[in-house]
This record gives C-alpha cells, structure tokens and sequence, in this order.
C-alpha cells in the first residue's frame, strides 16, 4: 500500500467515528441530557488533543512565535467560517438552527482531523496513526449530537444517512492537501499546521460545542463525561506512545 492511500484510510476513521456516533443515535432515544454528554465527552477530547498532544510538542520548535501566530490564524479561520455561516443563514431569512450549527461544527472539526492527520503523517507514520485512532473517540459522540439534533427535527432517516455519509469528505480532502504540501518540507513548517488546526479545533470547542453542551438543565454527569473523555485521551497519548 502506498503512502498517500495509507493517509487516505487513516482519514476514513474519523469519518466512520461519526458516522457510527450517527447510526448511534438511531437506536439510542435522544434527549437534551444525552446530547449534553456527548457534546462534554467530545469537547474534553478535543481540548486533550490540543494541549496534550500538539502544543507541548509544537512549541518547542523555534521560532516559537510561528507556532504561537497559527495558533491564533487557525482559530480567525473558523471564525471567518462561522460569520459566513451566519450571514448565509440571515440572507436566507432562515432562523438559527442548532441543528447545522452542529453540523458546520463537526465538518470543521473534521477538516481539522484530516490535516492532524496528514501534517501528523508527514512527521512520523505512528503519530498519524495515533492522532487517527485518538480522533474516532472524539467524533462518535459529535456524530451522535449531529445526527441526533437533525432527528428531533424532523428530518427523514435517508436524509439523516445521506448527512452522516457526507462527513468522509471534509477529513479526506484535508488529509489529501496536508500530504501533498507537507512532504519534504520543515518541521516547524509541519507542526505550524498542526497548530494551525489546534486554533480551530479550540475555537469549535468554545465557541460551538459548549453553548450548545450548556442548552437545558445541567447534569453534573455531563462534566464528567468531560472529564472522563479528557482523561481517556491523556492516557492514551501517555501509554500509547
């Protein structure tokens, strides 16, 4: 197997994550307590990623401010992201819908997981692999919050199916661009990109998946999931490696 379709099926299993966190939901009665641990599990992960895995190593390279500086790009880029978004919404006289706010949310986040993946790669194969494996857990329950909000819509199933499907290609188009413009080149180069994504991976976090994690009644079994899918990730970036 070639190195670039090695990439590709590393990229499919973020995409399978959310899909089987869709096909979840199908089974599973869905309810704001569940969606608000999911969204927990999904948001410790993603903030476990970041300042587990990628910044620690990240910011050792020099210059730091380069690492620093597409920290901060990456997280302008998801907020251009999120405007358009918006003004899109308003044009059409449509009303905010948590719904595909999750939906843009999730999308985002797997952009983010095909770069991770495939700058990941261009450093060593094992960390893509692992940053592949670590992203699945992630993804379910964002596939499941997904999914799920589209159900208490109304949505049909094909259309839900046709929805969850449509998440391969966000992650498969980022791992391509990520090995293509990363081979042979710098590592501070590789690891700005990796930071890069970090800055939207914690702007989704902030700014998408908590408001909509904090919607109805709180549980206190929904920060532990927070801190359970945390502490799930940290001990695998710990042992694993």
């Amino acid at each position: 197997m070639s190195e670039f379709l090695y990439i590709l099926l590393l990229a499919t299993l973020p995409a399978l994550g959310n899909f089987a966190g869709g096909i979840l939901s199908e089974f599973v009665t869905f309810s704001q307590r569940n969606l608000s641990m999911a969204l927990h599990a999904a948001a410790g992960i993603l903030i476990a990623v970041v300042g587990v895995e990628i910044l620690p190593a990240a910011i050792k390279l020099q210059p730091t401010w380069v690492i620093i500086l597409s920290f901060f790009v990456g997280g302008v880029f998801f907020i251009l992201i999120d405007s358009v978004q918006d003004h899109l919404q308003e044009k059409g006289g449509n009303s905010e819908s948590g719904s595909w706010a999750i939906f843009l949310g999730v999308m985002v986040d797997l952009f983010g997981d095909g770069l991770l993946i495939g700058s990941g790669s261009a450093i060593s194969s094992s960390l893509g692999l692992f940053l592949a494996l670590a992203q699945v857990t992630a993804d379910i329950p964002g596939g499941f919050a997904s999914m799920g909000t589209f159900k208490s819509e109304g949505f049909s199933r094909r259309s839900r199916i046709l929805l969850a499907a449509s998440f391969t290609l966000p992650v498969l188009l980022s791992a391509t661009l990520g090995y293509w413009l990363l081979r042979g080149q710098s590592e501070l180069l590789k690891y700005a990109i990796l930071t890069f994504t970090a800055g939207m991976l914690t702007s989704i976090t902030v700014e998408e998946i908590m408001p909509l994690a904090h919607r109805g009644k709180e549980s206190r079994l929904a920060m532990l999931c927070f801190l359970l899918g945390f502490t799930v990730f940290t001990t695998l970036s710990v042992y694993l490696k």
